[in-house]
């Protein structure tokens, strides 16, 4: 809700793409209501929410706190798409197998993705030796964040490893704490937002972004800027999907 309520604020138009992102044709849905029965129904509901979108050949686009809805629709649209991968811009690993004792949550979820499509992580800059140990074991392309001198994959190598259709999800603890404290799990020395956009309009460019995400906002964490910011992402995402030749026309 922070985050629709805080694009409210936000100009519709674009002055890098030079178009009003609101005549691309955006659609909010209704909040899509918990499952008490448990985070693998909830995941459940998800993808059946978004297979009813993705069938009308619509973008979509999640907003959410917790990073397993991902889950949910990376399922749908895996399922509506040939030759899907998903890129995950996360401070985080998330490749556990289970976290306390559940193979559905915000530790997992990069694990499950990677059962079902192609993963690549950039921006991970927290894992355990599990998580590490099966990156190595997998060979899954991760570009970790360096504490020191940070600085982006090399876009020809980052293509190299992505589908011609991409998923993308963003948690926003990816950000660096300074811009982004409005996230349960910060940490320190992350992505600027000049470089998450950055390398989100560089793939927008070569490859068909057919969904996305933004997860992990929690606005009781820091100031009201952080919901503005994610607006604003969201936006950006909605352009960058769509603006780009050989994308849809419309985004809901």
């Amino acid at each position: 809700y922070a985050i629709i309520k805080a694009s409210q604020s936000l100009e519709d138009y674009d002055h890098e793409l030079d178009i009003d992102v609101s005549d691309i044709g955006i659609h909010t849905t209704h909040f899509v209501e918990p499952h008490m029965a448990g985070p693998q129904y909830m995941v459940e509901r998800i993808k059946n929410t978004v297979q009813t979108i993705v069938s009308r050949d619509k973008i979509i686009g999640l907003l959410g706190g917790e990073h397993t809805i991902t889950v949910g629709a990376v399922q749908a649209i895996s399922e509506r798409y040939s030759n899907i991968s998903v890129l995950c811009l996360d401070a985080h690993g998330d490749l556990r197998n289970r976290y306390m004792n559940s193979l559905w949550s915000h530790a997992t979820v990069s694990r499950r993705i990677q059962e079902i499509c192609p993963l690549v992580q950039v921006g991970v800059r927290s894992i355990s030796q599990e998580e590490k140990d099966f990156i190595q074991e997998k060979e899954l392309p991760t570009f970790f964040w360096e504490s020191i001198s940070p600085v982006l994959p090399s876009i020809d190598i980052l293509l190299r490893t992505l589908t011609q259709n991409v998923y993308i999800s963003v948690d926003l603890d990816v950000l660096d704490p300074s811009i982004m404290s409005s996230v349960g799990t910060p940490e320190p020395g992350g992505m600027s937002w000049a470089q998450v956009t950055w390398l989100i309009k560089q793939i927008s460019r070569q490859r068909r972004i057919v969904g996305f995400d933004v997860t992990e906002l929690s606005p009781d964490d820091g100031p009201p800027a952080c919901a503005y910011l994610a607006a604003k992402l969201v936006y950006k995402l909605i352009s960058y999907s769509t603006f780009s030749p050989g994308h849809f026309p419309t985004a809901t």
